[in-house]
């Protein structure tokens, strides 16, 4: 099975254009689409759980008499994990495990304590860090079942102190996932409902008679899951708004082909708008690649997706050096970048815009979503550029305390009434005044 792959040339006059073409990408932004989200959350938020159990007949085949008949009893999800094979479960504990470890760090190094200090005057300052109170986790179902997403939605909230945690899942035409249950056992989620799509985002954004609103939705879903929280957003914080997976790979030639061939089918095999990309110095170890792929590529189960998510958004492109391909990763700005390569760390040095990066020939893109620790729900789409993975910060909110003594009320109003005044804000002038007049 031969592809034909986009091969580039970072010397060629029209690069740039030719790489802003592969990177090219319209997320979701379909008229019809954000109108069926837009009709579907207003019936939600009028009609509450009638409106949920009209959807999830319509969308899933399912039928129920209430919204209550569609949650899974926390006994149901314990069962789901106590059935599974020992060794499954072993996995998706040690996973749960790793990940967890890693967010109780990550609370620890990132500011979750909050602080204060004193000034001179007696005046305190500081931020106090305090866990939301109810998130909802959508998870995706249908075609794929991932409870990995689970896990890494899940868990943070978990460690961040959040109270409640409400998952939603589609389960069309009744099929429930047992690992995705087991995933929500070990995962500590609270309540989880049989429900998914747009009306799930609007049942967990304006609550209904059996489900409370929450404060944030996270988790990835379908074009109508993204349209749908991109119009709740401001009633409720959501994580982001995700594209198709990404992978973009670095390599110095010195690992072996069918190694990366393999890391960039790992992308490419989610669906067909995934993209693979490789930046490599190398001519002869770009052509070693692309020999692997064709060996290769026969023997995957998902070949046919993976065949046209590199023949339609994938690319093997030629760099000067390194340092070239350090510069064109920061343009990409990619959801998973590979560095494979010797001396990882110092190349690493110069990225500055990357979901998550993987250090070294033996660090695959596949142990990061599953089992490494940090968390796989990362910025695509270039989005890299400004955001951060999903982390114990997205679950907590910060206060800022102001506790003004009575000398500093003099000194800071004689500040602030000067600067209102100026602004033509007499009762914010006089507000300071009173307290030092």
């Amino acid at each position: 099975m031969s592809l034909s792959l986009r091969n580039l040339d970072s010397t060629a006059p029209d690069f740039a254009r030719q790489l802003d073409a592969v990177l090219a990408f319209d997320a979701g932004d379909d008229a019809a689409i954000d109108r069926a989200a837009a009709d579907i959350l207003a019936q939600v938020k009028l009609h509450g759980d009638a409106a949920v159990l009209d959807y999830t007949r319509q969308f899933d085949r399912v039928s129920a008499s209430s919204v209550g008949a569609l949650e899974i009893p926390v006994a149901e999800m314990q069962a789901a994990l106590r059935n599974l094979a020992p060794v499954r479960r072993d996995a998706l504990q040690k996973a749960a495990d790793r990940v967890r470890s890693f967010h109780e760090r990550q609370k620890k190094e990132c500011g979750s304590a909050g602080f204060s200090y004193i000034e001179a005057d007696g005046t305190v300052l500081g931020q106090k860090v305090t866990p939301l109170d109810r998130v909802g986790i959508y998870v995706p179902g249908g075609k794929a079942a991932y409870p990995s997403s689970v896990l890494m939605n899940a868990i943070p909230a978990r460690v961040a102190g959040v109270h409640e945690i409400i998952m939603v899942v589609p389960t069309p035409d009744g099929v429930r996932n047992e690992l995705v249950l087991a995933a929500a056992a070990i995962a500590g989620v609270d309540r989880v409902f049989t429900i998914g799509g747009a009306q799930a985002v609007g049942a967990l954004a304006y609550g209904t008679a059996t489900i409370s609103p929450v404060d944030k939705i996270v988790g990835p879903g379908n074009a109508w899951v993204a349209a749908a929280k991109r119009r709740v957003f401001g009633i409720v914080g959501i994580d982001m708004i995700a594209g198709p997976s990404e992978i973009l790979v670095i390599c110095d030639g010195s690992t072996d082909p069918d190694w990366i061939a393999m890391d960039l089918f790992s992308q490419a095999e989610h669906d067909e708008l995934a993209q693979s990309i490789l930046l490599c110095p190398d001519a002869a170890y770009i052509r070693a690649v692309e020999a692997s792929i064709d060996k290769l590529l026969p023997e995957m189960p998902r070949r046919d997706v993976i065949a046209k998510s590199l023949t339609d958004r994938g690319a093997l492109i030629k760099v000067r050096d390194m340092t070239e391909a350090c510069e064109i990763a920061n343009h990409i700005a990619a959801e998973h970048l590979e560095i494979s390569a010797a001396g990882s760390s110092q190349w690493a040095e110069q990225i500055r815009h990357a979901g998550a990066m993987f250090l070294g020939r033996f660090s695959s893109e596949a142990l990061g979503d599953y089992c490494a620790g940090p968390n796989h729900v990362l910025p695509t789409s270039r989005t890299a550029r400004f955001s951060s993975p999903l982390g114990v910060y997205d679950f907590q909110k910060r206060s800022s305390i102001i506790q003004v003594s009575q000398t500093g009320a003099a000194t800071l109003g004689r500040i602030a009434a000067e600067l209102a005044y100026g602004e033509g804000l007499q009762a914010h002038a006089r507000s300071a005044e009173f307290r030092f007049k």
